[in-house]
């Protein structure tokens, strides 16, 4: 789980919500006209833009930015070298054990395909389709919460100009002029928090998750690829750590 983005929306709303009781009180800032026609036609735009299962999605990609755990790549290449060693030392078939130890499908399906005794070549070109098409399924998961993003604050200036026109339709009482302002300002203020702290870092956090999976994903690939051509746990472990900086290389030994 990444706490970092459960510590940030929820200091966001303290500092923003707790600012402003201590300013005047949190009921001003309550409308419920207002929310529905931001956070509403904000749904409806993207219901608009995107096919229904897309949209249905956005459950789940929102979950994705909250518990998902990319393994480290230290960790990674150990699990690696140590499937090299298994092969070399007792063949391919040795591996379906190692199957057992592991929940990441994608490490499975590499080690699958090195026991069935596929050659490298076609090892990689089918692990590479499976990491273009999770590329494809981000980048769509991101454009939506970008969408959302954009369309939160538009949707808040909707709002804005309505409670504008019904504000200047009663100018004739000037006692109530400021309180159809506030109002008419509260949709941008909702509009402006619902995308700044919510669709827009989140796009952002999922871009940098899917970055992060597709390094791990394309280090699985060349680990398999080195397996399966019988490479030496040393030649693989030099291999994968191209993948790392300078710095955060270490001296990984097989650990079986």
């Amino acid at each position: 789980m990444d706490i970092a983005t459960i510590i940030g929306v929820i200091f966001c709303f303290v500092l923003v919500f707790g600012s402003i009781a201590i300013g005047g009180g949190i009921m001003i800032f309550l409308d419920v006209p207002s929310l529905a026609i931001t956070i509403g036609g904000m749904l409806c735009a993207t219901l608009i833009h995107f096919s229904l299962p897309q949209f249905l999605s956005i459950f789940s990609i929102v979950k994705k930015t909250i518990i998902t755990k990319i393994p480290s790549q230290i960790e990674l290449i150990q699990r690696i070298v140590n499937y090299a060693t298994v092969n070399r030392r007792d063949g391919a078939l040795a591996l379906e054990e190692e199957i057992k130890k592991t929940n990441n499908l994608f490490l499975v399906k590499g080690l699958q395909m090195i026991i069935d005794g596929q050659e490298a070549d076609n090892i990689k070109e089918i692990m590479s389709l499976e990491i273009q098409y999770v590329q494809e399924r981000h980048g769509t998961g991101k454009k939506m919460l970008e969408f959302m993003g954009s369309a939160a604050p538009a949707f808040g200036m909707i709002g804005t100009l309505i409670g504008l026109v019904q504000m200047l339709r009663n100018l004739s009482s000037p006692d109530k002029i400021g309180a159809g302002m506030a109002v008419a300002l509260i949709t941008t203020f909702y509009g402006a928090i619902a995308a700044n702290i919510v669709f827009v870092p989140l796009a952002g956090k999922l871009g940098i998750y899917s970055k992060a999976e597709t390094m791990s994903m394309e280090m699985i690939v060349e680990g398999m690829c080195a397996i399966a051509n019988g490479e030496s746990p040393t030649a693989v472990r030099e291999k994968l750590q191209v993948f790392m900086s300078q710095g955060s290389r270490v001296q990984v030994k097989a650990g079986v």
